[in-house]
């Protein structure tokens, strides 16, 4: 798979309609996992960062309250733009997995894709926010597993004007139909920030919406009876990477918690995991 690195301390024109900038902080630490299904390509669930600006968090399920349109900052220097507003969201519900459309006025970006054949349950994430797939300006995958990464294909086929990011080290492990750029901690896509969240994979990352208090986990953390436990030994080659990075999550301020594997989390995410860490 071809990859495109960015630099990440500049504007880059060129990515669907958003950009990328830099600089996020790092926590060490450990902490423990649970289970998924036994498969590789369909993990089945168990089911230092300023304080946002004012949080609007979802309501129970589905998306967030509407924004109001706003622009991307698109300039150097990282961190959200003061003048913009909190995403919506919503989920994808693909069984064992979610996918995850985020928004804000008439562009949405999407995290994840589910295995092959979920492009479908994503189109109707994007039809109940209002949108279609001409709204589709970015794609993020967590990471290379095929149940995160499997309907890329077909989404990029159906959002042909969309960019796709992933983490350097998964890239190569991710079939696209385009090259897919380099994200790390602290890039900017639409304003969302990049954490590197290794361990699961060597190239996971999650997504946070500082403005919000939304944190997108992938894999890193997973969601069971309504709390939170660390990254499955079974499917985490790097137990100790992953670890550190639940620390590092931890260090971070947000409120909602969106998981690949488990029922969201609509309050208290960051103290949770804190909990979890301690």
């Amino acid at each position: 798979m071809r990859r495109r690195t960015l630099s990440r301390r500049i504007f880059l024109a060129g990515l669907g309609k958003g950009g990328v900038a830099a600089a996020v902080g790092v926590g060490l630490i450990a902490c423990g996992g649970d289970s998924e299904d036994p498969t590789a390509t369909a993990e089945a669930s168990a089911e230092a960062s300023p304080t946002p600006i004012p949080t609007t968090t979802a309501a129970p399920g589905g998306g967030g309250a509407a924004p109001t349109a706003t622009q991307p900052s698109g300039g150097a220097g990282g961190g959200a733009s003061s003048g913009l507003v909190a995403v919506e969201w919503e989920r994808a519900n693909l069984g064992f997995v979610s996918a995850y459309v985020l928004a804000r006025g008439n562009e949405a970006v999407i995290v994840d894709t589910g295995v092959a054949g979920s492009e479908g349950g994503i189109e109707g994430a994007l039809g109940a926010l209002g949108l279609g797939w001409d709204a589709v300006g970015h794609v993020i995958v967590t990471h290379l597993h095929g149940d995160h990464a499997g309907s890329l294909p077909a989404v990029l086929g159906a959002a042909p004007d969309a960019t796709a990011y992933a983490g350097a080290a998964d890239i190569e492990g991710i079939s696209s139909p385009r090259e897919l750029v380099a994200v790390g901690d602290g890039d900017l896509v639409f304003d969302l920030e990049i954490v590197e969240t290794p361990g699961h994979t060597a190239g996971h990352v999650s997504v946070l919406d500082r403005v919000g208090g939304i944190f997108v986990a992938g894999d890193a953390i997973n969601g069971a009876d309504g709390g939170v436990i660390g990254p499955n030994s079974r499917f985490t080659p790097d137990m100790d990477l992953a670890n550190q990075s639940v620390a590092k999550i931890a260090g971070l301020e947000f409120e909602t918690i969106l998981f690949g594997h488990g029922e969201p989390m609509l309050s208290g995410g960051s103290a949770a995991v804190g909990a979890l860490v301690a």
